[in-house]
């Protein structure tokens, strides 16, 4: 426990701006070194989440191209033209790219390209930017249940599932739905002086060239993923061609280099999930697994997935929303794909209480305050006290419905 709390904290303050993997990787040694964990267990924890992140590297590296392809440039354009100066649209506009792109392309391409376009955009519109920057920090969890890609909590739980791609994302369809849009009649009472201040002009800047080859790559990657699953063949290759696609692009066309391409990756991040990984599974053989389990509500009804999902969101933020995961998924796997889907509820709306719930929010504050603008624990906390249990009832309410129509 001590391992996973200095770990944690490290990732929270990342010292002179340090990778996570900095301690994280001695870290998991040490729990090694000491007996915490056995090389066997270590090792078996590594090979399990080693997919998972490949995979998680293949979808940086295609975000990182859509962005230099210009995606993310054209998407701040249409936002401006589309909100022309009313600050209420321009969050609409917001909600609308974030939750695609979360889904799509995964919460760190909302995070770290869709923020700074986001903010932009609003400064360029004299808008109050808050209320759009917030809502790319609470759908980057959010709007990141739709898809398997879409999410590490969401790779790691579609492989506990057993469920199809297909069925995996017809199953989130409507929870994914329902808590986007519980988050936005939050935000739009929230932020209602914002959003209601005296319009500016319409910024008459003209919109750049759609980018049609990233969005083309774009949707075969996607489909690539569909077909994949229905195949028996691991989602990662799709992810991958997609991204040797753009990435080779960039090459040739010398936008990029190698040392781009690999740097896009975030190497040092997946060092750190694999790391993480070990000290998680040393506390959960130490006990902690034991006290979930006696925790964990029994059965398969409307609110025994209520219970996981509460727990799973109490845990995210007291541990995070990745070692809670990790912790959770082998205890709910035998108890159906329902249980598995709750806990991901759970670990994906739960964090936009804390900035300590998930990396993405972590990751979007260092982004927020990297361009200049200030973001306020209480305000951020008073926010999600509102937003999460209205986002996240209603959702585990439609996943039950789900279930029911659909069938795990």
């Amino acid at each position: 426990m001590a391992l996973l709390a200095a770990v944690l904290v490290w990732a929270v303050l990342r010292p002179r701006g340090l990778p996570e993997a900095v301690l994280a990787v001695p870290a998991a040694g040490l729990a090694v070194a000491v007996g915490a964990i056995s090389p066997d267990h270590a090792w078996e924890e590594v090979q399990r989440l080693g997919p998972v992140v490949g995979f998680l590297a293949a979808v940086l590296v295609l975000a990182h191209f859509c962005d230099v392809e210009g995606l993310f440039t054209a998407c701040g354009a249409w936002m401006a033209r589309w909100a022309a100066g009313r600050p209420a649209r321009l969050l609409t506009a917001v909600f609308a790219l974030a939750s695609v792109i979360t889904a799509v392309l995964s919460l760190d391409a909302t995070v770290v390209l869709l923020t700074p376009v986001v903010l932009a955009t609003a400064t360029r519109m004299g808008v109050h930017a808050r209320p759009h920057l917030y809502a790319c920090a609470h759908l980057s969890n959010t709007a990141s249940l739709l898809l398997p890609v879409s999410n590490l909590t969401n790779l790691l739980a579609f492989t506990a599932s057993g469920l199809s791609f297909t069925r995996f994302a017809v199953l989130m369809a409507l929870p994914w739905l329902v808590a986007i849009g519980a988050e936005y009649l939050v935000f739009r009472r929230f932020f209602d002086e914002e959003l209601t201040a005296p319009l500016p002009s319409p910024d008459p800047a003209r919109p750049p060239e759609l980018p049609l080859f990233a969005l083309v790559t774009v949707g075969c990657t996607l489909a690539g993923f569909v077909v994949a699953s229905a195949l028996g063949i691991a989602p990662a290759w799709a992810a991958l061609a997609g991204a040797l696609v753009l990435a080779g692009r960039a090459l040739l066309r010398r936008r990029a280099t190698p040392l781009t391409v690999v740097r896009s990756a975030a190497p040092a991040f997946l060092a750190f999930v694999l790391a993480l990984g070990v000290v998680v599974r040393a506390v959960v053989d130490h006990g902690l697994a034991d006290a979930l389990q006696r925790a964990l509500p029994d059965g398969s009804g409307l609110l025994t997935l209520l219970g996981v999902a509460a727990l799973a969101a109490v845990l995210a933020n007291l541990i995070n929303n990745l070692p809670a995961v990790l912790v959770l998924l082998p205890l709910t796997a035998g108890a159906g794909p329902g249980a598995v889907l709750a806990v991901l509820l759970g670990v994906n709306i739960g964090p936009n209480l804390t900035y300590a719930g998930s990396l993405a929010t972590l990751l979007w504050r260092r982004i927020v305050q990297q361009h200049g603008h200030r973001v306020e624990v209480g305000e951020f906390t008073r926010l999600g006290l509102l937003a999460v249990p209205a986002a996240l009832v209603p959702a585990v309410a439609a996943l039950w419905l789900s279930l029911r129509v659909v069938g795990g």
